[in-house]
């Protein structure tokens, strides 16, 4: 899907048909004819323009004749099993003298925003500042994700108190996995932006100094809060591993105690019910006999019972 958008006169961000100077155009998941026209447009290779569309590309600055090229990675929501989970894509920013031009696989909340018009002082001919707020809202989007995950894990922990299943463990294993997808990314895009911090291809101005500053603050916030979650979680996981199995022992260790009690009178019953002389069976010609045995029995029983209560196996 190819979009072209500018800010126009008034400063409102309007969608038109074809490429002017000061445009944005942004691909998701485009076709090879779409990236063939945009290609030969702005003389910018192939591969660079379809590299964000490969999932395993990793994030990177380049610079080349006439345009330069950003990859980093974006958290996006993958959907599995019927819940919310988190991974990330390659973005790609093509910054040329007429347009700034992004490339992914799939609609994010990164882009997204900038089309639905919620950044304040966005403008698509700025083109510097416009890349900058690209990297400060991916950011933003990191830390909102993450804060996301935790409230995910706070939940999950709460229904593994009581817990004998691996269910919850295994969501708690997946929001591990996605803690890894942030770590890695955000590392790859720290090298990116301290590149680009270095780098005079994409013009800093004045105004867009403070801009950049906070974008690589921003990043490092997201980096050190996905370490602390990550570690967090780790240690949990091998915790509620533990208690999962305690309390699958704890429930095996009442059904042998209740094994054992029961097998008291289900062993004097099978004695009386076998097909043998009774004349030496206690109680066998009684008129109570019945109830002598059943109480006879149901002492025993209530005697290991607190046999095993002043043990404390309960």
């Amino acid at each position: 899907m190819l979009n072209i958008y500018r800010t126009n006169d008034a400063r409102e961000l309007e969608k038109i048909e074809t490429e002017v100077d000061g445009a944005w155009i942004n691909l998701v998941d485009p076709t090879m004819d779409e990236c063939e026209t945009i290609a030969k447009k702005f003389n910018i290779d192939l591969g660079d323009l379809r590299a964000p569309l490969d999932s395993e590309e990793r994030s990177r600055i380049e610079f080349e004749d006439g345009y330069t090229l950003i990859l980093v990675d974006i958290p996006v929501i993958e959907v599995r099993n019927g819940k919310d989970w988190f991974e990330t894509i390659p973005l790609g920013i093509i910054k040329t003298d007429e347009a700034i031009i992004t490339t992914c696989l799939q609609e994010s909340n990164v882009i997204g925003a900038f089309v639905r018009e919620q950044i304040r002082e966005f403008y698509t001919f700025k083109k510097s500042r416009f890349i900058y707020q690209i990297l400060y809202r991916n950011a933003q989007v990191y830390l909102g994700y993450l804060k996301t995950i935790q409230k995910k894990s706070d939940l999950v922990e709460k229904k593994l108190h009581e817990s004998t299943k691996n269910k919850e463990l295994l969501e708690l294993l997946e929001l591990e996995k996605s803690l890894v997808y942030f770590d890695t990314s955000l590392h790859a895009n720290e090298r990116v932006l301290v590149k680009l911090n270095r780098s005079d291809d994409v013009r800093k101005y004045p105004e867009d100094e403070e801009l950049l500053e906070d974008v690589i603050v921003e990043n490092q916030q997201a980096l050190e809060m996905t370490n602390i979650y990550e570690n967090v979680l780790t240690s949990t996981i091998d915790i509620y591993a533990s208690v999962i199995a305690n309390n699958q022992n704890t429930i095996m260790k009442l059904l042998a105690i209740w094994t054992i009690v029961m097998s008291v009178p289900t062993m004097i019953f099978s004695a009386y019910g076998m097909n043998v002389e009774t004349n030496f069976m206690p109680f066998a010609h009684a008129n109570h006999g019945f109830w002598l045995i059943v109480i006879f029995s149901a002492l025993i029983s209530c005697s290991l019972l607190i046999y095993f209560f002043k043990k404390k196996f309960f």
